[in-house]
């Protein structure tokens, strides 16, 4: 088969597909694919925002991290180790930072219930 006839066999198995069939088949395609690529460029952009935040890696609270702040990845609030709430998230979801200054300037907020910060 050469080139010619390859063009030709796509010619008209493009002109048995209905021309609004086709027009709509492309419209949505191209709004999934740029939703997709907009979604995964929005997440990127968490992530690397994220990773400029001085973080500690997670262990297990210990009377060691009496003065350390934990917070959680999806929330807006940072909690002493001590605290109820920090007992409440998870360990994957776990951040900690060297001091409230450091919690502070990542963007999360003193937990209202914790007493001490």
């Amino acid at each position: 088969m050469t080139i010619a006839e390859a063009r030709e066999k796509c010619k008209r198995l493009v002109a048995r597909i209905p021309r609004d069939l086709l027009v709509i088949s492309v419209l949505v395609l191209t709004s999934s694919l740029s939703f997709g690529l907009g979604y995964f460029a929005g997440k990127d952009s968490r992530q690397e925002s994220r990773s400029a935040i001085e973080e500690l890696p997670a262990t297990e609270a210990t009377g060691a991290e009496i003065g350390r702040i934990v917070a959680s990845k999806n929330g807006t609030k940072y909690y002493l180790p001590s605290c109820a709430g920090a007992n409440r998230i998870s360990d994957a979801n776990k951040v900690w930072f060297a001091s409230a200054a450091a919690a502070s300037a990542a963007g999360y907020a003193p937990a209202a219930n914790c007493p001490g910060l």
